[in-house]
């Protein structure tokens, strides 16, 4: 019976190999995002329990020390699908042969500085790696941009990178996403995974507008709709929304450190979904190329929409009715995104 047994483990093992590693490069990895965020991405929890990975680590030349105590820690949490930690401050290095790209480091915003100098910086970050991406990783390469300003940095950066399909950049607006539903599901009394299908629509600033007029919150085994579920329309169509808008800066307050474990946490559920696609019937937010979409956005913008996603590919969710509040509010964050655009593109040409 035990030789049987054996010779069965022996017949599955020979049929499923592990599969060849896949390289992910993470940017700005000696900072607190990073170090909150590469664990999970190392033990599995993001690309698949069974993923090998070859995790490259990209800072600037002065953060390599540190990069290298976070070389160290991952070597220490003795983890059996991490088969290599690379640290470097080279795109050539970085970028080499990727599968997967998340941008974290940008330039932050620093005291006194204007909105348009905090772009023009950006620009220059992004019109790089974007370069580097289009000459150095796969064409499949899947491309999050979390670094802010998240929505122009990733358009930047796609618009460097013209082999790379469009589709393949995303950005970040899976932090607000999880923080409406979260309220929502606090407001309901019920936990936050019983909360599906609110909205973030357009940018990652405080113009973004978080809609739940399309969401269900389950509720004693029910699916209601979010209004019915909340039972209180004020507070769904003003602290609901300035609370989400403004959350990042409150935890700034209160820290003295911009979102980490939360950002962290968000980014992971953002490639997982792309890695093994969104649930039946359930879709998430996130920036994507506004080209074809259904509910007059300009095109050329990289807008947070909602959308479904299947084999590695996003669709977006079209044809919601969409009432008079929420136009208002959905063409407030595209004109902000428009202007963003328009002085990054000045910047892109200089």
């Amino acid at each position: 019976m035990l030789t049987m047994l054996t010779s069965m483990y022996l017949v599955v093992r020979a049929v499923s190999p592990q599969p060849e590693p896949i390289r992910v490069v993470v940017t700005g990895a000696a900072g607190q995002i990073a170090y909150s965020l590469l664990y999970s991405i190392a033990k599995g929890d993001v690309f698949g329990k069974d993923q090998p990975i070859i995790l490259v680590l990209l800072d600037i030349p002065p953060m390599l020390p540190v990069l290298d105590g976070v070389v160290m820690e991952l070597q220490d949490c003795a983890l059996p699908l991490l088969r290599e930690v690379i640290p470097t401050d080279k795109v050539e290095v970085g970028f080499k042969d990727l599968d997967a790209a998340i941008l974290v480091g940008s330039m932050p915003r620093k005291e006194g500085m204007e909105r348009k100098d905090l772009l023009k910086a950006n620009v220059a970050i992004f019109k790089t790696q974007g370069a580097a991406l289009d000459k150095y990783a796969k064409k499949t390469v899947k491309v999050l941009v979390v670094g802010n300003p998240a929505n122009t940095n990733c358009l930047i950066a796609s618009k460097s990178a013209p082999s790379i399909p469009k589709e393949n950049f995303s950005c970040l607006t899976r932090l607000d996403h999880n923080r409406a539903s979260s309220q929502v599901a606090m407001r309901c009394g019920v936990s936050s995974d019983k909360v599906k299908n609110v909205i973030i629509w357009g940018n990652h600033s405080s113009t973004q507008y978080p809609d739940v007029h399309h969401a269900k919150v389950n509720v004693h085994g029910s699916e209601t709709p979010a209004y019915d579920a909340v039972k209180d329309e004020t507070w769904l169509r003003g602290d609901f929304i300035s609370t989400v808008q403004q959350r990042g800066a409150a935890v700034i307050k209160a820290r003295k450190l911009s979102s980490a474990m939360s950002a962290a946490k968000a980014i992971c559920d953002h490639m997982r979904d792309i890695w093994f696609g969104t649930k039946e019937g359930e879709f998430i937010s996130m920036g994507v190329y506004a080209a074809g979409n259904s509910y007059g956005i300009p095109e050329d913008l990289i807008y947070s929409f909602p959308v479904e996603i299947k084999n590695k590919t996003w669709k977006m969710v079209d044809g919601l009715p969409i009432n008079d509040f929420s136009r208002a509010k959905m063409d407030a964050t595209a004109a902000e995104l428009v202007e963003e655009r328009d002085t990054a593109m000045d910047f892109l040409s200089q």
